[in-house]
Parts: structure tokens; sequence; C-alpha cells
């Protein structure tokens, strides 16, 4: 009786985890799914595999037998696809990618384009944990993110280093400076993104750090709103370096040293690093990453 593959990477990944919530995360598909992958494969078989269903799973003595044999199984297939290379490519495949920076979104999907022109890149925007949080469950196939929360499951690749600049009004009485110090900036309205926003907890962190306290913060969430608040006089506000488009009612000045530096990511799940869509978006993300002023 032939064995369905698909069945048993689900048992592989569920063995090698512990708990079916991490599989499925690892094989990027639901925790049904897997369930019913495992289930299927017990019945086949006729072979009961682990002992009971809930965390901390345990294997039963079938199981431990077969989780020895899909080690050397996936360890082989991992080193084949590896020799393969990029034999397969995603052509005509659509990618789903979540970002936390439109710039470096966009930059992803004209180096794809120019690859692969049948190539249907989806790109899903959002703040870094936000981004994070699809990727895991699945809604995506990759995620860029700035200076992440490094987790076991996830392969991490550095895509770029950027720096906080500040915005003003191009009539504020700063806007002729080279740089600016924070302390100049204590009686003014700090426009910010939502909570979670890293750029937001950076700009905040960097300022209690000098010392100084906005006399005002306003709450407006998407960066162009913020950038049209600026133009209009409301306040200033912190962008990357890359993500400050000419626009003649705003200026973009370095903040006086030191100066916060983000890194960004091309993040994937482990179990996926290896695919030729995988592999395609991290050979992508070599490329941009030299790209970068701030690499070193």
């Amino acid at each position: 009786m032939a064995v369905n593959l698909q069945h048993l990477r689900a048992f592989h990944a569920v063995a090698s985890e512990g708990s079916i919530v991490q599989a499925a995360r690892r094989l990027g598909i639901t925790q049904s799914t897997v369930s019913e992958q495992l289930r299927a494969l017990e019945l086949r078989h006729k072979v009961a595999l682990l002992q009971g269903r809930r965390p901390p799973l345990t294997l039963t003595t079938a199981g431990r037998d077969l989780f020895v044999r899909t080690q050397k199984l996936f360890s082989i297939s991992s080193e084949i696809d590896d020799y393969l290379g990029y034999a397969v490519q995603p052509s005509g495949q659509e990618i789903r990618l979540a970002s936390d920076s439109p710039t470096y979104a966009a930059r992803m999907v004209h180096r794809l384009q120019a690859i692969d022109p049948f190539i249907r890149p989806k790109v899903r925007l959002g703040n870094a944990s936000e981004a994070l949080t699809w990727l895991k469950s699945a809604e995506v196939d990759a995620a860029i993110c700035s200076d992440p929360i490094f987790e076991s499951d996830l392969h991490y690749q550095v895509l770029y280093r950027d720096q906080l600049s500040i915005a003003l009004n191009a009539s504020h009485p700063l806007a002729n400076n080279v740089d600016i110090n924070l302390a100049d900036l204590g009686d003014e309205c700090l426009l910010v993104r939502e909570k979670t926003s890293r750029t937001r907890s950076t700009a905040l962190l960097a300022l209690a750090q000098a010392g100084v306290e906005p006399c005002a913060i306003l709450e407006l969430h998407t960066r162009e709103t913020i950038r049209e608040a600026i133009a209009l006089g409301v306040g200033y506000s912190f962008f990357y370096s890359a993500e400050c488009p000419p626009d003649p009612r705003l200026v973009y000045r370095a903040i006086a040293s030191p100066t916060p530096v983000f890194t960004g990511y091309l993040v994937c799940s482990n179990e996926q690093r290896r695919t030729p869509m995988m592999k395609l978006l991290l050979n992508v993300a070599e490329g941009l990453v030299l790209e970068s002023p701030l690499i070193v």
C-alpha cells in the first residue's frame, strides 16, 4: 500500500514540533488540515502514532519508529531539493507577501517581475507585528519586517538597514538645518502611527533617551495621513529614510547622533525556505540588500 507523502509530512512536522499548532505554522497550512492528514495516515495503515491529540503530544512506539524513518526521509528530501536548486521555477505562481515597508515591498515586486513577468506578486501592507502574524497563520508566504522578534521556526535574511529621518513642514524654523537635535523639538506636536508600529516605538524611545517629552502626541495611523498633516503644519514625525518621497511642502532631516537604525528582514518559515518559490525570494533579497546604503 503506497504511503501518502503529504500525510507523512504532516506526521513528521507534528512529531518534530510536539504540537499540531506549531506543525501547522511550520507547514503553512491550517491546524484542521494537519489533524485530518494525521488521522488519514493512521486509518489508512491501521496504526496509532500519537497518544491523544492534546499537547504535550507523545508518540506511541510505532510513532517513534516511524519518526526515525521520516527524519531520514526528509533529510534526504532537503538534500535533493538543494541539489536541484532552481530547476523548477515558480513561473505563473501567485506569491503572497506581507510588508511593513511599502518601499521595499515595491522593490521586491519590481525584481520579481524583472526575473519572470508571469509571477503574480500580491502584497499586503501592515506593521511588523501584523506581517509576522499573517506569516505564522499562513495567510502570506513571506514577510518583510523591521527588527522582528526571532523565533526558532522562522528563517530570517537581512534585507536592508535604514535609519530614522525627521519630517518637518518646509516652513518650519529648523527646516534649513542639515541635522536636528531632538531636544529642539520639545515644544512640538508629534504625529505617530498605531501603538504596534515599530517606527513609533523607536521614535518614542529616542525622544525619551534625549530627555524630550512632546507637548502633544496625535495618532494618525497611516504614513499618508501623517505626511499630509505635516504639510498642513499640524506637527512633525519620523520616517525611514527610504520612505521619504519628494514633496515641496515637506523636508526630511537627519537626526543628530546617535541615530536610531532599523534592520529589515525577509522572513519565511523554516519548512518553506527550500521551496523553489522561497529560494527565488531569498535570492531577490540578496540582490536588494546590496542596495542598502547602511549595509556594512
